[in-house]
């Protein structure tokens, strides 16, 4: 039977794994659509300096994200409670996660910026849910999986 003490670390895990997945995702995006490709801003519907000042903002939170989550990984690990399955299985998630939010509620519901500014969208917005709906299923697969051997956590 599991111990409480033992599904905390579970939980853990699983929410290490995710902040670290939403920071590694956001800054992703944020390196590679904003910084080097120019596709977009996180926030394109006011001017450039606008536009950079949002990306600020966007990378200190994802930064804030990842941080949060590798400082609950370096307890995990001091605790010898780390089950590295279960934290990938959660990085996914929360990659998955993020990326398909991005998608559906900030490029198309709320509208603060598209993929990138071409006339046909529909191959990029195709490709940007697909890698988020496969990350998103990866995840949960790895999670599933990893219940059982929860108890017994790496000691890595």
């Amino acid at each position: 039977m599991t111990q409480p003490h033992e599904t905390s670390y579970s939980a853990r895990n699983l929410w290490s794994g995710i902040l670290f997945g939403i920071g590694a995702i956001a800054f992703i995006d944020e390196a590679v659509f904003h910084q080097l490709l120019h596709w977009h801003h996180f926030y394109d519907r006011s001017t450039t300096e606008v536009g950079l000042v949002s990306d600020g903002v966007f990378h200190a939170v994802s930064w804030f994200a990842t941080i949060a989550g590798l400082f609950l990984l370096a307890d995990l690990r001091r605790r010898h409670a780390l089950h590295w399955g279960r934290w990938t299985g959660g990085v996914l998630i929360g990659a998955g996660s993020f990326q398909l939010y991005d998608g559906t509620i900030q490029h198309k519901v709320l509208g603060l910026h598209q993929i990138r500014y071409v006339d046909d969208l529909i191959v990029y917005d195709i490709v940007w849910h697909a890698v988020a709906i496969a990350m998103l299923v990866a995840g949960i697969v790895t999670v599933v999986r990893t219940r059982r051997s929860v108890a017994q956590p790496s000691e890595a």
